[in-house]
């Protein structure tokens, strides 16, 4: 994604549009900019994870079919899993 808002750049698209094409923040845009300005492309490679995961392969494989019995089994109004749902799962 990085790398798409690159191709605007070089193209002198603003951020905003950069933004609403590729579904980010505006912000996000913004500071991905600054590291392409100030290193080129190798900025705006990913650096993998920030952090280990929190969950083992065995914590993750429950949330996995957890996740599959969908939304309302677990109580919700509707079928959206959102980051806080799964949280709270």
């Amino acid at each position: 994604m990085r790398l798409l808002a690159a191709e605007g750049f070089e193209q002198g698209r603003k951020n905003a549009t950069i933004a609403r094409d590729l579904r980010v923040g505006v912000r996000s845009v913004e500071r991905w900019k600054r590291s392409w300005r100030e290193k080129g492309l190798d900025g705006l490679r990913c650096s993998g994870p920030a952090r280990r995961p929190k969950v083992g392969p065995h914590e993750f494989a429950m949330l996995e079919r957890e996740l599959l019995r969908g939304t309302v089994f677990h109580g919700w109004p509707d079928e959206r899993w959102t980051l806080s749902r799964v949280r709270i799962l």
